[in-house]
């Protein structure tokens, strides 16, 4: 460890330490992992083939075990005028008007019977939606968070899950940020002070204890 992260630790040290469990009920979302982000003629791009990768695997795990799948995207009228501010700072959502086949979910992440979807307009994916009391509905206490971008939706949804009264664990492997700096810079914020961070392995094995096939 450099001087640096010696520095980081020292300063956060004990006073972020603390350690949430693993609940009984389990949901996973998939947070806006659309064409937007896989095509490279898409203004919006991000590089994340290994969290796109690492999402397919903990879906197939996840429909295993039988819990409670949710998916989200965002989508404009023509013009944003439902964006507000968040549309008129980020030119690049017009991406998601609607009708743009950018907005799509790719084959790989199609969604099946029962499975959810959580049509939002900002970041977070509680904000202006129904998905904190269809958690509760369904008896939820858990979020396995996956999805793009760590900074931007993804941090955003970790934060409210922590302030709707969910857990909120979020698998590393399974996001993704156009650069490794805010990717690992929020994932450290999140796990010291909203949620626990944690590999696509101990989510895998979290999921595999929950199949009812063993």
């Amino acid at each position: 460890m450099g001087r640096d992260e010696d520095d980081l630790a020292s300063n956060y040290g004990a006073a972020f330490a603390g350690r949430l469990p693993f609940g009984k009920r389990p949901a996973l979302i998939v947070i806006d992992f659309v064409v937007a982000y896989l095509d490279p003629a898409s203004p919006l791009y991000a590089g994340v083939e290994s969290a796109f990768a690492s999402v397919q695997r903990l879906l197939a795990a996840a429909r295993a075990a039988e819990i409670p799948v949710f998916f989200t995207t965002v989508e404009y009228m023509p013009g944003g005028a439902d964006g507000g501010v968040f549309y008129r700072k980020i030119p690049a959502l017009k991406a998601f008007e609607a009708g743009n086949p950018l907005a799509a979910y790719p084959p790989e992440l199609a969604m099946l019977p029962g499975e959810h979807m959580i049509v939002k307009r900002y970041a977070s994916s509680f904000f202006g939606t129904h998905l904190s009391s269809t958690l509760t509905a369904l008896g939820v206490d858990t979020l396995l968070i996956t999805g793009v971008s760590t900074s931007g939706c993804v941090r955003a949804t970790a934060l409210d899950t922590c302030q709707h009264g969910f857990l909120p664990f979020v698998v590393r492997d399974a996001c993704g940020d156009r650069h490794p700096a805010p990717h690992e810079a929020n994932l450290f914020d999140l796990q010291a002070k909203y949620a626990e961070v944690i590999g696509e392995a101990e989510a895998l094995a979290h999921l595999a204890a929950l199949n009812p096939d063993g």
